[in-house]
């Protein structure tokens, strides 16, 4: 296995993704967005999505700034889709844990979240259960303290 793709594979249990981290540049702008007025956050936010498309925290951010349930579910949903890509190129097959406890995890597992609470909401109640049971598989801690 190449040292580019970070997946431990120790004899201990199942393997660990951790994602790469985002640009810092684009941690910043996102920063940045969250300081602006409450009233100005998601339109700061979707400008971030807009130049980082595939940042999930700002994916999953833009979720918890929804105008209503549908839009909320509509950036969850995306966050989560660009997660498992962006899992699968870090050497993920499927399988495995994704923890929280890795900062560079949580904008998935977040949009994840925030995907498992939304359907719930909108009556997508297989949805919701397949999206909590994955939430916990990924990690068995989940959920954690310092979710917010």
């Amino acid at each position: 296995m190449s040292d580019q793709y970070p997946v431990s594979m120790a004899g201990s249990g199942p393997p660990e993704t951790s994602l790469d981290p985002e640009p810092d540049q684009a941690d910043e702008a996102l920063v940045e967005a969250l300081a602006r007025p409450v009233e100005d956050q998601r339109e700061a936010v979707s400008t971030v999505v807009a130049r980082w498309p595939f940042h999930l925290e700002a994916w999953a951010r833009l979720g918890d700034l929804g105008r209503d349930p549908v839009e909320a579910y509509a950036a969850y949903r995306v966050g989560y889709h660009r997660g498992l890509d962006r899992l699968r190129q870090s050497g993920w097959r499927g399988s495995g844990y994704v923890r929280w406890t890795e900062v560079s995890n949580r904008g998935f597992l977040r949009a994840l979240a925030g995907l498992a609470k939304v359907a719930g909401e909108i009556g997508e109640r297989e949805e919701h259960e397949r999206c909590d049971l994955f939430l916990r598989q990924l990690d068995p801690d989940w959920p954690p303290v310092d979710l917010t």
